[in-house]
């Protein structure tokens, strides 16, 4: 249902329309003397127009495993990638953001570069085996799930591991492994949130990434690296 806002909007302009003789043009509004107001809830929260600028930034460092792509908006970092194209990597956040990204430069802003300066030492840390430190992320495009369940592998601290279940049972959703699995394998910002950390209840290594990159045996492979730098050996 349309908010209050847009229901206000779609009907100031269904008037001001009818006032131009059903002709709601640029000119039509000049001589009528209105202006284009913005009402409270007239543009969707999710909306990033192109009024905004950039609505998120990039950045690669080198990986063990190829370059890693890293992305933040004014929130915080929104993403974490590699075995991926920075072409590729680029055109997923445009479509998942709605709005425009830019490789970092001379021209981002101050605010901006600190932030992609602090995911990148984030990262390094992380693929160093330690914790690192706490800086914001930008899940807000994602699913009230997702947020969830990511908040809370967020919290396995570097060093243990816990089960698709047992994180379901965390947030109050016993037997609801599978969807939890689902979740972790959406994660876009890997490593900051640490999906590597959650395993099978067999204590087996489960899944990696989804099928977003690379092969299952090779996910396998970085998952099983990623736990052993952290002092962690999951047959």
């Amino acid at each position: 249902m349309p908010s209050m806002g847009r229901l206000s909007s779609i009907a100031l302009a269904r008037g001001i329309a009818a006032a131009a003789g059903g002709a709601l043009t640029s000119d039509s509004m000049a001589c009528l003397g209105v202006a284009f107001v913005i009402l409270p809830g007239s543009i969707a929260p999710d909306y990033h127009g192109e009024m905004d600028g950039p609505v998120a930034w990039t950045a690669n460092l080198p990986g063990p495993w190829g370059p890693i792509h890293l992305a933040v908006t004014a929130r915080g970092v929104a993403a974490v990638a590699w075995l991926t194209t920075a072409e590729d990597f680029h055109a997923e956040l445009v479509a998942r953001l709605h709005g425009a990204v830019e490789g970092a430069g001379g021209g981002t802003p101050a605010r901006i570069a600190a932030l992609l300066m602090r995911g990148d030492a984030a990262v390094r840390t992380v693929l160093a085996g330690h914790a690192p430190d706490s800086l914001p992320l930008d899940l807000d495009d994602r699913p009230d799930w997702d947020r969830a369940v990511l908040a809370e592998v967020r919290r396995i601290p570097i060093g243990s591991t816990a089960s698709y279940g047992e994180i379901a049972r965390r947030i109050g959703r016993a037997g609801a492994a599978r969807a939890v699995g689902g979740a972790v394998g959406r994660n876009p910002i890997t490593l900051l949130i640490p999906c590597h950390r959650v395993i099978a209840a067999d204590g087996t290594l489960g899944g990696y990434g989804g099928d977003g990159w690379g092969g299952r045996d090779e996910r396998l492979a970085i998952k099983r690296d990623l736990l052993l730098r952290e002092g962690v050996t999951v047959g």
